[in-house]
């Protein structure tokens, strides 16, 4: 199974953070993911059951960068990490999105 496809961000464990409208979406080129107040684009290819990335973005209107990871798990859900360089690490379970529309 692909990690490709869009993610509602359900929780955010240890981390005290807003997961209404929270996500994260891989494709074939990359993806992107907005948080609460971090948004970024997401670069290099998405697919298999796991994937590591850099990216590069903003937190509350400042810019700002980092990588991180996703893994599929064994009840379908995906588990990762978003990484700010010299910052923050935020932990996510996701699960896929019923629809992969990216409209606002």
């Amino acid at each position: 199974m692909s990690i490709r496809g869009r993610w509602r961000v359900v929780e955010t464990p240890g981390y005290d953070m807003a997961v209404a409208g929270a996500y994260i979406l891989f494709d074939e080129d990359g993806g992107e993911f907005a948080f609460d107040c971090l948004t970024g684009s997401i670069h290099g290819p998405c697919d298999g059951d796991a994937v590591q990335f850099g990216w590069q973005g903003n937190d509350e209107m400042e810019p700002a960068n980092g990588d991180g990871w996703a893994e599929l798990r064994d009840d379908g859900s995906l588990e990762g990490e978003i990484c700010l360089l010299n910052g923050d690490d935020i932990p996510f379970i996701a699960r896929r999105s019923k629809t992969s529309s990216t409209a606002c």
